[in-house]
């Protein structure tokens, strides 16, 4: 199993491509081309976390039959085009895999949960167009060539980045922070 992590599908977005000059002809193509990517590269039991603005419009029935053509298990943040998204619904994921904690949510944060500690941030909503601070990333889909980004990858990324800016943990440990 492995978790991957995407944002800013916006399926069903007609303005996203010539907004975000996306390399699609038209709706019906993106749509089923973020299809193909996602399942060429996820596994049926990997898990996808969607950091908001997964579909711009549609009826439930769009929604349930596009969520039925990804492989994998999905979990869906809410982002700031996700009207379809109706009763309860979550706005930041948060994991520790393989030591380590991540913070998922569809805005860029300035602090996060655990960020004192090198936690990883993962967002969307800026597509690219926003730099990124510390142990952040942008997991886009105009940031990733249209394809979600595997846990394995985001670790490489997050190699070559800079401590988070309230990282000091010089002396302390969790403990201490209870």
């Amino acid at each position: 199993m492995t978790y991957f992590f995407t944002a800013d599908e916006h399926y069903n977005h007609d303005n996203v491509l010539s907004f975000m000059k996306r390399p699609f002809n038209n709706i019906e193509e993106m749509n089923n081309e973020l299809v193909k990517r996602n399942n060429e590269i996820v596994g049926k039991d990997d898990f996808v976390i969607h950091a908001g603005d997964f579909c711009w419009k549609g009826n439930a029935d769009f929604i349930r039959d596009l969520h039925k053509k990804l492989i994998g298990n999905h979990v869906f943040l809410r982002g700031s085009h996700d009207n379809w998204m109706n009763g309860s619904y979550h706005e930041i994921w948060e994991k520790t895999i393989e030591g380590q904690h991540i913070v998922v949510c569809h805005y860029a944060m300035r602090t996060w949960g655990k960020s004192h500690w090198n936690s990883w941030q993962l967002h969307g909503h800026s597509h690219g167009m926003l730099e990124s601070i510390g142990k952040q990333y942008d997991v886009g889909v105009d940031c990733n060539d249209f394809y979600p980004v595997s846990f394995d990858k985001i670790k490489i990324i997050m190699e070559s980045k800079q401590d988070n800016v309230s990282n000091d943990v010089s002396g302390r440990s969790e403990a201490d922070e209870r």
